[in-house]
């Protein structure tokens, strides 16, 4: 699959999806930074891949920093000499709508998922153009492609990556980056059970109904969504950019 030797570094990789796809591009052997602001969470990560034979590090940061986004790109380019992949992972969401929303978590919402996208493309596509090229893969959502219910900001935030994705797979395709977007529906993460809590549902019951209206009757795992992330990474995805995997049990459908 052409992910051996690469040098993969993931957003929100301490938990969910970012964490289990970090864990898939480790067993490809791919070297793996894992970014996020959750520093204790993420260090023991890191340790126990690096402990299971795997190559991984930790490094804090917050995607809606500028500073920090190229400071954490700059301090990965000199432990580990490029970056081959970057998935832009890191998100939250508030369950409200325009109305119920205050500035700041609309702010919130729009900047970790969105601006953090574009802050960490922004330094890590020099560094890719660098050596000869790369794959961006950035995380949308079922609902960045239809509407959803009181999720106002998150859907915004999410229609936003998958136009973003377009926009950079046709202003750095002859810098030979491919950019691509993954659209996961309902996920078993610690995001979606935030969901529920925010929602104010029992938990078991939340999570049955995300799956009830889907043809698969389950929702994701994150290495269901994992595994879409390795091969749009791969080399199997030679000719695939400015695209929307959308891996979501047939949900769209």
């Amino acid at each position: 699959m052409g992910i051996k030797n690469k040098v993969v570094a993931i957003t929100g990789a301490a938990s969910g999806i970012g964490l289990a796809t970090a864990e898939l591009f480790a067993e490809a052997g791919a070297t793996v930074a894992l970014i996020d602001i959750n520093e204790n969470e993420g260090i023991d990560r890191a340790n126990e891949m690096n402990r299971n034979g795997r190559k991984a590090k930790f490094f804090k940061c917050n995607v809606t920093s500028a500073n920090e986004c190229e400071e954490v790109v700059e301090r990965i380019e000199e432990e580990f000499g490029k970056i081959d992949v970057l998935f832009n992972n890191a998100g939250v969401i508030r369950r409200k709508s325009v109305v119920e929303h205050s500035e700041e978590d609309w702010d919130l919402v729009l900047n970790v998922s969105l601006k953090g996208a574009f802050l960490l493309s922004k330094y890590v596509i020099p560094v890719m153009e660098k050596n000869g090229g790369g794959n961006i893969i950035n995380t949308g959502s079922g609902w960045g492609l239809k509407g959803g219910d009181v999720a106002a900001s998150y859907c915004a935030a999410k229609a936003g990556v998958v136009n973003l994705t377009k926009a950079m797979a046709i202003d750095h395709g002859k810098q030979n980056i491919r950019v691509n977007c993954i659209c996961p529906g309902d996920t078993d993460t610690p995001l979606l059970r935030d969901e529920a809590k925010q929602l104010q549902h029992e938990e078991a019951s939340f999570l049955a109904s995300s799956a009830g209206d889907r043809p698969l009757e389950r929702i994701g795992t994150p290495q269901d969504i994992g595994k879409g992330v390795l091969f749009l990474a791969s080399d199997m995805a030679s000719w695939v950019t400015g695209t929307v995997l959308t891996v979501d049990g047939g949900g769209l459908a």
